[in-house]
């Protein structure tokens, strides 16, 4: 879609937020770490240290998609149409991702965490796809390399983003199935 100054800002905004509530809770975990924890107790306060920085990523992947869409607008640059529907399906898979991994880390639900694997796997099969669709765009002259660059950044925050997802849902399998 087209980039929008507005949602740059959010996305600034809330990545900047992000940060700092990582930064603040992950202090306070590392205090709470040094203390003389159970077992079971240090082992859950690993997974969600790990989870708040893969929500961190999460937000640093969402920038480096909104400086994406600058530059595209910037630079005057669009994608073919049939690339851009190629991104329509990588994009709601994404979003599907999203979205499923914040109601299972909502809600605590390993029920919901177990449809987010095999959603990466497909978006990771996803981005294979595009790219070696986009070889054969080059090699027939229908793109550019400046595109090519973008179109690899794109889909690299993407599959990195259902990767931090995946690692969320696995921490919250593995609590459910210790608990």
């Amino acid at each position: 879609d087209k980039w929008d100054a507005a949602v740059a800002e959010e996305i600034t905004y809330s990545e900047s937020k992000i940060d700092k509530y990582e930064d603040t809770l992950g202090t306070y975990l590392l205090k709470v770490s040094a203390q003389d924890l159970s077992v079971q107790d240090s082992t859950e306060l690993t997974k969600i240290l790990h989870i708040i920085g893969d929500f961190e990523r999460l937000g640093d992947h969402a920038l480096g998609l909104s400086r994406l869409a600058e530059e595209m607008g910037t630079k005057e640059v669009k994608f073919s149409t049939q690339a851009n529907e190629e991104i329509k399906v990588l994009k709601n898979a994404v979003l599907e991702i999203i979205s499923l991994t914040m109601e299972a880390f909502v809600t605590e639900n390993a029920s919901s965490a177990i449809h987010v694997e095999p959603l990466e796997r497909v978006i990771d099969e996803l981005v294979k796809e595009i790219k070696s669709l986009h070889i054969e765009r080059l090699k027939n002259n229908h793109c550019t390399i400046e595109l090519g660059f973008v179109l690899s950044d794109l889909l690299n925050n993407c599959k990195r983003i259902a990767d931090h997802c995946s690692n969320i849902a696995a921490c919250i399998i593995d609590t459910a199935n210790n608990n």
